[in-house]
């Protein structure tokens, strides 16, 4: 070993919140978000199988090691740093700034060194010398995603050069106009953090590694190409000479490390952590349901937008399976994948239609094409998407269409021709939607605006429409599905019924004025939908939003989930049916309780047992003077904190009322919230689910209430008939992750 090794951080522990460099015999923190977890467990950080012995899972958004500055030697006239990285997401996204391997530098000072890695896998070492920045990027050489890759970074003052090697090889150089040495910096050194992230949401730091690494050293001189080559092949002694692959589970976001967490759903659809919203593309291949999500595997914060893949047989048990569509530097979408849709090309293979984010085209909205490899790998889970390498769609010109406001593409096909919506609006004006045809899925014909609100009747409706739904019902009527954005909107899920005139490219409402699905207040948000080739029926996605503070989701690790899939039907009285799927059914396990005509009274003697935060809940009451009446759930035992639920006869309103969900005072749910349902004469009908945070509500099959709940006791897990009903019928069920083995 080299005398001028002054640092060796071989992360051969495999356990515990220190790592121990060999060369000074010290001990460094790492920093870790559930190393004091404040909504399940303290765990320690994530230990992997590394190139030597063991290396570190840094999760992009809270791991990092520390060397304080007093005990840091500050490499100055020569310096080397080797390190073996396995990146599984790139940030970069959000400003110029490198994502951290390892640092001890202030740029604006012009002092020290960091060696990082940008978007898309570019790379740099960078050097503050006297009152210059140095810079060499490997933008060539990319690093790939979940492979090992040995990089080293050279500094040589005296030869006044700079190098970077790849798996051993050089693969640039730099030859500098000075021969100045490396300005002392006093920040710490930092092993997978920049040493001036910048901060989101004053709570997140970007600018952080997300992987593996293993095997930092840092020497106190140049090493040769020989040396460094030398270096590399006795790494790979072990594995004959080949750098070792990496199993999918060994660097994947495990999902078990967030399954205790009091307030994370445990039967609704999630991602395995960090970020999601909108799950969306919802499609049915060879036997399996697949539905894609727009995520951020850097950490529980937007941005750096990816999709997402889970795939199911029933739409209730969902599994996870590797990113689907990830940001290159292609030219085509290298700001984001954002959202879009599914369907079938001519031999009945899967394609996605995605939005396509690129900052450097005005504008920077365009829909992009993806297929599946199937022909070539035969694999049902459709793992792999190779994107065509062009746009296929951009917004049309001189049409006053809003300049940021052109996304969500929704495709289906009829006879020889594919149709394409995709949500926009008109510049200052209101949303709409905008039409295609193509007879290769390739060439696109713009056919003007399916819809829009043009005579501003609406206000509410936004500037820009997102996420919009074409689809058939029973009696030749479509219904025409939205989510408004921009200024004065309802950020809902709207729809109308009407009449898709195909001839003419325009969808004709029964009615004006959109009505509304679910009345819970922007917790029933970002639709997706397809009609299930397997049943026929029409099929709803949605996302839940939650809404803790910022702080709360950095200390969770994760942040969303989507809501249950809901069936959508158009009734014999012409209004919408809303219904979960009956799929759900097989999460029941044990009954809880079954009783029928019973007093209020009567049956909250009977509820006092009955407790959970996961459970099914169907009751019917029937009230002839109570004027509000309904069902508290995730009740405190004296009612410190409950949750209503619960109908006026007088308003005709579905409401939930959260001014005692919580006594913890940071979580932001508090009010009544809901929305016009007219029953009628009929009983009030309730379908309620309850998981952790979650509650939905479903009401005589008319309308949905979807709300979030963080009680701050355990013990919040009562219920309680409210008003003086009689209870028709009543039964709950404890219902069964979906995650369970």
């Amino acid at each position: 070993m080299s005398k001028r090794l002054v640092a060796h951080w071989s992360f051969d522990e495999g356990k515990g919140k220190e790592v121990e460099d060999s060369i000074q015999k010290l001990r460094d923190p790492i920093s870790y978000v559930f190393n004091h977890a404040h909504f399940q467990p303290s765990s320690e950080p994530q230990w992997r199988k590394g190139i030597v012995g063991h290396a570190l899972l840094f999760d992009g958004y809270s791991t990092w090691v520390t060397r304080k500055y007093k005990n840091s030697n500050i490499c100055r006239e020569a310096l080397t740093i080797e390190a073996w990285v396995a990146p599984r997401s790139f940030g970069g996204n959000e400003d110029e700034k490198l994502t951290a391997i390892v640092n001890q530098h202030n740029r604006k000072e012009k002092q020290g060194y960091i060696l990082g890695v940008y978007k898309h896998g570019k790379w740099s070492l960078q050097v503050g010398i006297e009152e210059d920045w140095l810079e060499i990027w490997a933008n060539n050489h990319p690093l790939p995603r979940n492979q090992w890759s040995y990089i080293v970074a050279v500094f040589n003052s005296r030869e006044a050069e700079m190098k970077l090697y790849l798996n051993g090889r050089e693969i640039e150089a730099k030859k500098l106009h000075t021969s100045a040495v490396i300005a002392s910096c006093h920040e710490n050194l930092l092993i997978g953090k920049n040493n001036h992230s910048k901060i989101v949401a004053d709570v997140f730091s970007l600018n952080m590694f997300n992987g593996l690494i293993d095997e930092v050293k840092i020497h106190n001189q140049a090493l040769s190409a020989e040396e460094i080559m030398d270096c590399f092949h006795t790494y790979l002694l072990p594995f004959s000479g080949e750098i070792p692959s990496i199993p999918y589970d060994d660097i994947k976001i495990n999902r078990v490390i967030l399954e205790h967490d009091r307030h994370r759903p445990q039967y609704h659809l999630t991602a395995p952590g960090q970020w999601m919203n909108e799950p969306h593309a919802p499609l049915y291949f060879q036997g399996k349901y697949h539905l894609f999500y727009q995520h951020n595997p850097q950490g529980p914060y937007w941005g750096n937008i990816q999709w997402g893949h889970w795939i199911s047989t029933d739409m209730v048990h969902w599994i996870d399976v590797p990113i689907a569509l990830s940001t290159e530097d292609d030219g085509l979408a290298p700001d984001g994948i954002w959202s879009g849709h599914a369907s079938y090309d001519q031999d009945g293979l899967p394609v996605l239609f995605f939005t396509a984010g690129n900052l450097e085209k005005s504008p920077n909205q365009m829909t992009g094409l993806a297929r599946s490899t199937f022909l070539l790998d035969h694999d049902s889970n459709l793992i792999k998407w190779v994107k065509h390498p062009e746009p296929v769609t951009v917004q049309p010109e001189g049409r006053n269409l809003h300049h940021d406001g052109f996304r969500d593409p929704f495709v289906w096909r009829e006879g020889d021709t594919w149709y394409q919506i995709v949500g926009s609006g008109i510049e200052g004006i209101c949303g709409a939607i905008t039409g295609f045809t193509s007879t290769d899925l390739i060439k696109w014909d713009y056919h003007g605006l399916l819809y829009e609100d043009q005579n501003q009747k609406f206000p509410y409706l936004g500037e820009v429409w997102e996420l919009p739904i074409l689809l058939p019902m029973r009696s030749g009527k479509h219904i025409l599905i939205i989510s408004p954005v921009g200024k004065g909107a309802d950020v809902e899920v709207f729809y109308w019924l009407g009449v898709w005139d195909k001839e003419h490219f325009r969808f004709i409402p029964d009615d004006d004025e959109p009505q509304i699905i679910d009345v819970g207040d922007f917790h029933f948000t970002g639709p997706s939908a397809m009609i299930d080739p397997k049943t026929g029926r029409l099929i709803l996605f949605t996302i839940t939003q939650g809404n803790r503070t910022p702080k709360n989701e950095y200390l969770a690790g994760w942040a969303h989930n989507g809501g249950l899939p809901v069936h959508l039907t158009l009734r014999e009285d012409g209004r919408l049916g809303v219904e979960p799927i009956e799929e759900l059914q097989s999460l029941r396990t044990e009954k809880l309780i079954c009783m029928v005509n019973k007093s209020s009274q009567e049956v909250n003697k009977l509820l006092k047992n009955v407790m959970g935060d996961m459970l099914e809940i169907k009751l019917e009451l029937y009230s002839n003077k109570t004027k509000q009446y309904g069902i508290k759930v995730r009740c405190s035992p004296e009612g410190e904190e409950e949750t209503l639920i619960y109908y006026d006869q007088v308003d005709e309103k579905f409401n939930v009322n959260r001014e005692k969900t919580t006594q913890n005072q940071e979580e932001l749910t508090k009010g009544v919230q809901g929305g016009k349902l007219e029953l009628n004469g009929e009983n009030l009908r309730l379908h309620i689910f309850l998981d952790r945070s979650m509650i939905e509500a479903y009401a005589n099959g008319l309308k949905s209430l979807t709300t979030r709940v963080y009680p701050n006791r355990k013990d919040s897990l009562g219920l309680k008939i409210w008003g003086n009903v009689t209870v028709k019928s009543m039964e709950v069920w404890k219902l069964k992750s979906i995650h369970s083995n």
